[in-house]
């Protein structure tokens, strides 16, 4: 066993029991605990599970990891992830962009394109293409949440509903085995519900460590979807269901 797969065990051992600790893992992998601390270490850095004394355990499913750590979380996968789905976005097409830190990367790579109308409920999305003079950017209604720059609320959704868009570029929390897309805040999931049924194509960015947390606001489902994109291989039940409702994948 390779440290990546030893890595992907370790985080699929805590999940299903909410704690390992460093002895048990030790044993079950058969290293030394020097191995199993920097490991646990490393997943703690990509969010994947948090570090407590003497082992490890799950994120929390109720409060989200603060935005400036989000932000440079895996930075590198969401470059990757980004350039891919630039490359299936055409020139002059109409897209909504929604909150999160991979989405905002995304912006960054569609600053080389060509006449695009952006609908956004994020500031920074906003802020990022806005010297963009051939781009036209509506920035949605609503409240804006002082954390992240997302824009929230009633109003919110009630401007989304006005379009109809090519692409509607979504972001999320958390995927769960079953194919729920998983949020951490009720008024941010119902935008999004609104931004994938007033969306053409709907692409979801991803890295690999949303496939291993569990926040509690159900936003959808991976059915709805017509295109994943992520940096790694995606657990096999999410696989299966993304063949059995024809959700394209792409891996950065």
């Amino acid at each position: 066993m390779n440290q990546q797969q030893r890595q992907d065990a370790i985080v699929d051992l805590v999940r299903r029991q909410g704690y390992a600790s460093i002895e048990q893992l030790t044993e079950h992998f058969s290293v030394t605990p020097q191995t199993i601390r920097r490991d646990l270490n490393a997943l703690a850095e990509e969010g994947m599970i948090r570090r407590v004394h003497g082992g490890a355990g799950l994120e929390s499913s109720t409060v989200n990891t603060a935005y400036s750590t989000r932000k440079n979380l895996n930075l590198e996968a969401k470059r990757r992830i980004a350039t891919l789905v630039a490359r299936h976005i055409p020139d002059h097409a109409s897209l909504f962009i929604n909150i999160g830190t991979s989405n905002e990367v995304v912006a960054e790579a569609l600053l080389d394109h060509q006449g695009l109308e952006v609908i956004t409920n994020n500031l920074n999305v906003a802020a990022i293409l806005q010297h963009k003079e051939d781009f036209n950017v509506i920035i949605a209604g609503g409240q804006v949440r002082s954390r992240d720059g997302g824009i929230i609320g009633e109003a919110t959704i009630d401007f989304i509903n006005q379009f109809k868009v090519d692409f509607g570029i979504i972001g999320i929390s958390g995927i769960d085995e079953d194919g729920s897309l998983l949020e951490f805040d009720y008024q941010e999931a119902r935008v999004a519900q609104a931004i994938i049924h007033n969306s053409r194509q709907v692409y979801l960015t991803a890295d690999h460590s949303k496939f291993h947390r569990n926040p509690v606001v159900r936003q959808g489902n991976i059915a709805q979807l017509n295109a994943l994109f992520t940096d790694r291989q995606p657990p096999e039940r999410i696989v299966h269901l993304m063949q059995v409702n024809d959700v394209a994948l792409h891996i950065a």
